[in-house]
């Protein structure tokens, strides 16, 4: 499966971003999906990932209650919603696909290419 995300951008802090990132080439709804962030000089952090039918998610703590991420499968699209941007959440964004469970992040081998989200007053 090849991913092709989109979105990203330059917002003030309190602000909103809607990631997409597009499948093809494979079955969408066979894959669990994630999104991975990685700032400069630290290590990848998965973000959030949803199951295939879109009805299980997991967040990390520190996007709890800020991100959602949500599943179209009829249109081969998993997106990100980011709400109350902090200055902390600015990083390279990437989505990423898995014939494993959700939440299990080292298994996740199909990546899309970055996308990056600036936030900054």
């Amino acid at each position: 499966v090849q991913l092709q995300a989109s979105g990203g951008g330059l917002v003030q802090p309190g602000g909103s971003l809607r990631l997409s990132c597009a499948a093809s080439g494979g079955t969408f709804s066979d894959y669990s999906m994630g999104w991975f962030r990685q700032a400069p000089g630290k290590e990848r952090e998965f973000v959030a990932g949803i199951s295939r039918s879109g009805g299980s998610t997991y967040y990390e703590d520190s996007v709890k209650g800020r991100f959602t991420i949500s599943r179209d499968n009829a249109k081969n699209t998993v997106y990100l919603q980011m709400n109350s941007l902090k200055p902390e959440d600015t990083a390279a964004y990437y989505c990423a696909a898995t014939i494993s469970s959700y939440y299990r992040s080292a298994l996740y081998k199909h990546w899309g290419q970055g996308t990056q989200v600036t936030v900054s007053s």
